[in-house]
């Protein structure tokens, strides 16, 4: 069996605000994860790349708290989840592929609520929900119930609710599902925004946006990370070879269904 590219490059870089180590997750018979490890470091961006139901959404939910795993640790900004879970959850920001919003609230109403329930009230609380509002532009269904909004609507408020904390970590899973063309490079310029200071990890299957949006790629195959390398590094490797970083990705994919 091959040996996942890279992996474990940043193992020694001091402080990863986000760690994970050997998860492993079973759904009775299905092996969903074997043994996945990787870091965060601050001011990375990683698109967690594979295909459908290669492992992605499961490993977020472990490490968004949602989900325990069978086998392994989590670690947010320094923090075991399993002995003191609120204090890890306080630090991270998950927005799901399935947004998981309150239809019958009003925007407005949800996106305080978010906030209280991370601590924040009145001035504070006010004016965190009036730049999201503001950055995200969501005035025009402030006062609509989520199940009246488009589902480009409810991707921004879901976003919104993500980051009403101001978290060190970002957990996104497939964040561009129903967004127009523009409003995909308003996330990415949002991403290129909040990556100073902050480890963010989101899962596509979209190529396309993690060279477009991140500066390192985790791929994931059948519950095992087969590639782990800065984009730069592929980018270099793809135009030594003549052919493309997906041609990489395919090619070690591939191999992976070999070994």
């Amino acid at each position: 069996m091959q040996a996942p590219l890279f992996t474990g490059i940043l193992a020694d870089m001091p402080n990863p605000l986000l760690r994970a180590h050997g998860l492993h997750k079973r759904y009775g018979a299905k092996l969903a994860l074997a043994g996945v490890s990787f870091d965060v470091a601050p001011g990375e961006v990683v698109g967690f790349l594979g295909a459908n139901g290669a492992g992605k959404t499961t490993t977020l939910r472990i490490l968004a708290g949602t989900l325990t795993a069978d086998a392994g640790a989590v670690e947010i900004d320094g923090i075991d989840p399993g002995r003191d879970p609120l204090a890890a959850r306080a630090r991270v920001g998950y927005l799901p592929e399935h947004d998981g919003l309150f239809e019958g609230m009003q925007v407005e109403d949800l996106l305080r609520f978010h906030g209280a329930s991370r601590g924040l009230a009145g001035q504070a609380l006010a004016t965190r929900v009036a730049e999201l509002v503001a950055r995200l532009d969501l005035h025009a269904v402030l006062a609509a119930r989520v199940h009246e909004c488009s589902l480009g609507y409810r991707r921004r408020v879901a976003l919104a609710a993500a980051l009403v904390n101001d978290p060190a970590v970002l957990l996104f899973d497939e964040p561009t599902h129903g967004l127009d063309p523009l409003q995909i490079r308003a996330f990415r310029a949002l991403l290129r925004d909040l990556s100073p200071g902050r480890a963010i990890l989101f899962s596509t299957h979209v190529l396309q946006e993690v060279e477009a949006s991140c500066n390192r790629v985790v791929l994931i195959d059948e519950g095992r990370i087969v590639l782990d390398a800065p984009l730069a590094v592929l980018q270099a490797q793809a135009k030594a070879a003549g052919s493309s970083i997906e041609d990489l990705v395919v090619e070690r994919t591939l191999a992976r269904a070999r070994a």
